[in-house]
């Protein structure tokens, strides 16, 4: 019975990934509508890394980071993505990967980035898995090793993009907001009460990275299930 649920815990992970199988879907349409103004956000200095975050759990980030990743590589572009969650990363899950090795292998410095990196079953993706998690997340993810992986990674790819924890959980999406070009915040209709997202907001303002926008997700329609909308702040 357990090795029922989980696999249908993964299968569930699997069909968040719309704009993989459904590329002409609304919803996947919303998806290439937010990485294109992520595109016009900053003209003048492209962004090429960003966080995706929430204020806390079970907003829809990790989905959100996942598909946006997808409809970058559908573009064209050399994408990597990253679960820099390392306390309860998704993205293995997601992508069917092990998680044996991955980021925090590479910020102990264990492995190179290279030797963690899946490439994926859609073209032009790869992914890295959280790897074993640590018992200092911040700390790691505040390192000059991140520092460095980031730039290093940015001569190989053109998008970065990085899950990271809710920002009113842990301060590790704020420390990563400090290494990147944007970061989104992500909140779901319905769920993210807005004290909440007003704190988040605020939380990730004084990052270096600019605040690109916001993700509404989790609006039901009439006849179907969800859609996402992209709003600058």
């Amino acid at each position: 019975m357990a090795r029922k649920k989980n696999r249908s815990k993964v299968t569930n992970k699997i069909r968040h990934l719309i704009t993989k199988i459904n590329p002409k879907s609304p919803i996947s349409e919303q998806y290439r509508t937010i990485r294109t103004n992520i595109q016009f956000a900053s003209v003048d200095n492209p962004i090429r890394s960003m966080i995706v975050t929430s204020s806390g759990p079970s907003e829809g980030k990790s989905t959100t980071t996942a598909n946006l990743a997808i409809v970058y590589a559908q573009q064209g572009k050399r994408v990597l993505l990253i679960d820099a969650d390392l306390r309860k990363p998704t993205i293995h899950y997601t992508f069917r990967l092990d998680n044996l090795r991955g980021l925090s292998n590479v910020l102990v410095g264990e492995r190179s980035l290279e030797e963690v990196v899946h490439e994926s079953d859609v073209p032009g993706l790869d992914v890295v898995s959280c790897g074993p998690i640590p018992p200092n997340p911040s700390e790691l993810l505040g390192s000059k090793k991140m520092r460095d992986m980031l730039d290093y990674a940015k001569d190989q790819y053109d998008i970065i993009m990085l899950d990271t924890p809710p920002v009113l959980a842990v301060t590790d999406a704020q420390i990563l907001a400090n290494f990147v070009d944007g970061s989104i915040l992500v909140i779901r209709s319905g769920y993210t009460e807005i004290e909440a997202a007003t704190k988040a907001k605020e939380a990730l303002e004084p990052a270096q990275a600019k605040l690109l926008g916001t993700v509404l997700n989790g609006r039901e329609k009439t006849a179907s299930n969800y859609y996402y909308y992209y709003g600058t702040n």
